[in-house]
């Protein structure tokens, strides 16, 4: 009995030494430095208001310069001048994203500002509802310019200056809108459109610089109280709350964590990939 007591003992004593919380473990970053964004610089489109806003306040929370940029300079100075208020580093630039000039223009100011592009959000977007029919092709026109022909030439920008520091982070806003579609509505081909390419985008640009240090994914919000939004919510909010896994539209500050996650070391080794953030209105 003695022999086997010794032997529990040294088993014990083995399991013992196996989790003792002060022994030191070789497993990468510690969790809050894989989140952790100072030193490193963002440009966020469309980031005076809404989503855009939320998204670069939480990128200037975990410690990212932020160059803004936003069609209407009344919006982005009001932002700019918060931020600041608030010891954030941040700056903003007007700028139509389907203008290639005015692109490179950002991107040019952003590196002699900071020094580097490290994270590009894609997020400026338009919407026009009509049904296929109806649609105005100039309207049709207009909504893709903006939100696919837009994410490419600041993907385009900032890629090239990525592709020079060897690294970099591209999240593009997409939409559930562009995952499914309901004979319900609401109908905006354009934007569906738009959103469902943003997602195809995303994967090429990934498979494309991958292997050149850049990662490129997706976020695709569910319903969120916002100007583009918000008319659409109005109409939807009851048929959101009766369906949905989770029976509410998408609240303030739910956007903050995926952004910074996808901007950040913590997602070193994912590319390629859209992340619905609807309530579970996609499963």
């Amino acid at each position: 009995m003695r022999r086997k007591d010794a032997k529990t003992q040294r088993n014990l004593e083995s399991v013992l030494i196996c989790v003792h919380p002060w022994q030191e473990f070789d497993m990468g970053k510690h969790v809050r430095d894989l989140f952790d964004l100072t030193g490193k610089t963002a440009i966020v489109t469309g980031g005076s208001r809404g989503i855009g806003k939320e998204m670069a306040l939480g990128l200037a929370e975990a410690g990212a310069n932020l160059m803004l940029c936003a069609r209407r300079a009344e919006w982005l100075d009001e932002t700019i001048n918060e931020f600041a208020a608030n010891t954030y580093n941040a700056a903003g630039k007007v700028c139509d994203v389907s203008k290639p000039e005015e692109v490179q223009a950002v991107v040019d100011e952003t590196v002699a500002k900071f020094g580097s592009v490290d994270i590009l959000i894609n997020n400026a977007g338009i919407s026009w509802g009509a049904m296929p029919e109806d649609m105005p092709l100039e309207r049709w026109k207009q909504v893709l310019d903006v939100n696919l022909t837009g994410c490419f030439l600041f993907a385009q920008a900032a890629g090239r200056q990525m592709l020079k520091q060897g690294s970099g982070s591209i999240v593009n806003i997409a939409s559930t809108a562009g995952i499914r579609s309901s004979a319900n509505g609401p109908f905006y081909a354009g934007y569906v459109a738009s959103k469902a390419g943003l997602i195809g985008l995303t994967r090429e640009l990934a498979a494309s610089w991958g292997r050149k240090g850049i990662r490129v994914n997706a976020i695709a919000p569910g319903f969120f109280h916002s100007r583009l939004a918000d008319a659409v919510i109005d109409i939807y909010e009851t048929s959101i709350q009766e369906n949905n896994i989770i029976p509410r539209v998408g609240e303030e500050g739910e956007l903050k964590g995926i952004t910074v996650f996808l901007a950040s070391d913590a997602s070193s080794y994912i590319t390629g990939q859209t992340i619905a953030v609807d309530g579970g209105m996609s499963v």
